[in-house]
């Protein structure tokens, strides 16, 4: 490398760049690695040296440099040989490479460029013009990285309004509202003030949508939207929940009597006719009323109290509203019968556990399997969990339920390893119950782990975002403990819930779970796909799994396949099936 004659315009390269800047030096000959490492040394860099290909490859991938500087003609591998081996590997695809050559050969050049190298300097060249091409490398790379992260935070901006609002009605989502429940609730408290929580649901919808087709449902359910927006003051909140289903959050209620009156106004409102493609369409709405601090004095109380006077309305009339009261519980005659059931069921041992395949999405293979209970009432057969789980939860029961389905899934493993069946790992689901301190989740888990004689790696506990963000940093670390112990971890119906992006780092998890809500439609509906693309993007850039739930047709697994998803379980490959079923499906190795 021939001294500086002139004063160089590169001489003082721009701080910004150097500021953890690394630079990798691949040259044979080592009086002028040597020469130029001094040189960068010099100049505020931190240098890396490698004395031919093979090294300088090992070294990229390990300390993945900002820029890499390498000579063309070396032993072993040689400079192109170089450039191909990083730029087939994702994490050094992008780095900066200059060529160092003595080659003048234009064909040479052409070469060179082709396979990818963004500069090249010819021997023998000055420390001005060494310098000059790194500025103008490391310039362009930093514009092209703020760039990318540019459209990173626009995606990411869009991903957080397409998960908080709805699709169609662009009302905010029960994400969003659910949110906005809990801080009208604070609010509430810190002033001493009472809101009211009112659920709509509208009356016999599916007959206009079978009758007049789906096109016209939705323009109903727009013009729904249309109406309560504008009705709504702009201190409340107005949210479609799912499906026909809506709620309002309505602050400062003098007395019950004022809601009665706002409930009727709506009733009125929602009853007139809507005129849609030339169709006078006419619908009523039935709409369950809570208030606070009267009925409850936290959102997902109010929740469950507005959605069972909301039945009470539907289920009594329609067209009505129906303030929640206590014994509003008490006249649910199943809700009764199912929890006096359910203690017996519980010492009958009546439950059994079925299992889901869970299937590798690039080799096609069942990696797993999700455990899902059901009931087998004497009487009424088999009882979906979506009938008896939040019974179990409210009667304090999902603890003994969760831990009897911990046992027999861990029993199982146990047997499927003793015939040799290599069935992968087991999911299973926790109530938000488990996580409280007193209930000591990691030595519930060690303990069953220890008797079944089970391995942790094989058991994978699913939880929701709702109940990580409940009380996150006591759930926090009770998820630490229990990766600690080997056992692995999932957020289950991820997007649904309300917990922060940010946040999401310091999660100790390992996989997420894309809900089968935004599946459904994802080869259909824009937003859906942009949002599984999102969230698939999200979990590998913090190295986690992405997997799809409820995936139906071959459409849906091709999409999820060719975008990267990792796994994926639903009707399309099988549903859950009793443990004898799927310990066939193991041995006949079936694959998609």
């Amino acid at each position: 490398m021939q001294p500086n004659t002139t004063q160089c315009q590169y001489q003082q390269i721009d701080r910004e760049n150097k500021v953890m800047t690394t630079i990798l030096v691949i040259e044979d000959v080592e009086a002028l690695r040597e020469e130029i490492m001094e040189t960068l040394s010099y100049e505020g860099f931190e240098v890396l040296g490698a004395e031919n290909g093979v090294l300088g490859v090992q070294t990229a991938k390990t300390y993945l440099p900002n820029l890499i500087i390498c000579d063309i003609a070396m032993p072993e591998l040689d400079g192109y040989g170089t450039l191909m081996a990083l730029r087939q590997e994702p994490k050094t695809s992008m780095i900066p490479f200059i060529f160092l050559t003595a080659m003048t050969d234009k064909a040479d050049m052409r070469q060179a460029m082709q396979l990818g190298a963004d500069d090249y300097l010819t021997k023998p060249f000055t420390s001005s013009e060494l310098l000059g091409a790194i500025a103008s490398r490391l310039q362009k790379y930093n514009s092209v990285r703020e760039h990318y992260y540019d459209e990173i935070k626009a995606v990411g901006a869009r991903f957080e309004y397409l998960s908080h609002h709805d699709a169609l009605t662009q009302l905010p989502n029960r994400v969003l509202f659910h949110e906005s429940l809990t801080q009208a609730v604070l609010h509430a408290k810190i002033n001493n003030k009472s809101l009211a929580l009112l659920f709509l649901d509208m009356d016999n919808f599916n007959v206009i949508n079978n009758t007049l087709g789906n096109d016209i449902g939705d323009q109903l359910f727009k013009a729904i939207a249309e109406r309560l927006r504008r009705y709504t003051a702009p201190c409340d909140m107005v949210a479609r929940i799912q499906g026909d289903e809506f709620a309002m959050i309505i602050s400062d209620v003098s007395d019950p009597m004022s809601i009665k009156i706002e409930s009727q106004k709506i009733l009125d409102l929602l009853s007139r006719p809507y005129n849609l493609y030339g169709h006078e369409v006419f619908i009523t709405s039935s709409i369950g009323i809570t208030i606070f601090p009267d009925d409850h004095q936290e959102a997902d109380g109010l929740i469950k109290n507005a959605e069972l006077a909301m039945y009470y309305a539907k289920t009594h009339g329609r067209n009505s509203y129906k303030l929640y009261s206590s014994e509003l519980n008490i006249q649910s005659a199943e809700y009764m019968a199912l929890a006096n059931s359910l203690h017996r069921a519980l010492d009958r041992n009546e439950f059994r556990v079925f299992y889901q395949p869970l299937v590798d999405l690039q080799s096609g293979q069942i990696v797993g399997a999700e455990a899902l209970v059901r009931w087998q009432h004497p009487d009424l057969g088999i009882i979906m969990p979506s009938k008896f789980i939040h019974i179990a939860e409210q009667t304090g029961l999902i603890l003994r339920l969760s831990e009897l389905i911990l046992r027999e899934v861990c029993e199982q493993m146990r047997s499927w390893r003793e015939l040799g069946i290599n069935y992968g790992f087991v999911a299973v689901n926790l109530s938000g119950q488990h996580f409280r301190p007193d209930n000591n989740l990691p030595e519930v888990i060690g303990k069953i782990l220890q008797e079944s004689n089970t391995e942790p790696q094989y058991l994978e506990l699913e939880i929701s975002e709702r109940i990580i963000m409940q009380n996150a940093e006591s759930t926090i670390s009770v998820l630490s403990q229990l990766q600690t112990m080997g056992v692995k971890v999932a957020i289950d119906d991820f997007g649904t819930g309300y917990s922060s992006l940010s946040y999401l780092k310091h999660f100790p998890v390992n996989t997420l779970k894309i809900d089968r809500c935004f599946i459904q439609d994802v080869t259909k509906d824009s937003h859906d796909a942009t949002i599984s693309l999102a969230i698939i993007d999200l979990a590998h850039s913090l190295s986690l799994q992405v997997s799809a739930k409820g995936v139906e047709t071959r459409e849906q697994m091709q999409f999820l396949k060719d975008h990267g998803c990792d796994q994926m379980q639903g009707y399309f490959f099988s549903p859950s099936l009793p443990a004898a079923e799927f310990e066939k499906m193991l041995i006949d190795g079936k694959t998609l």
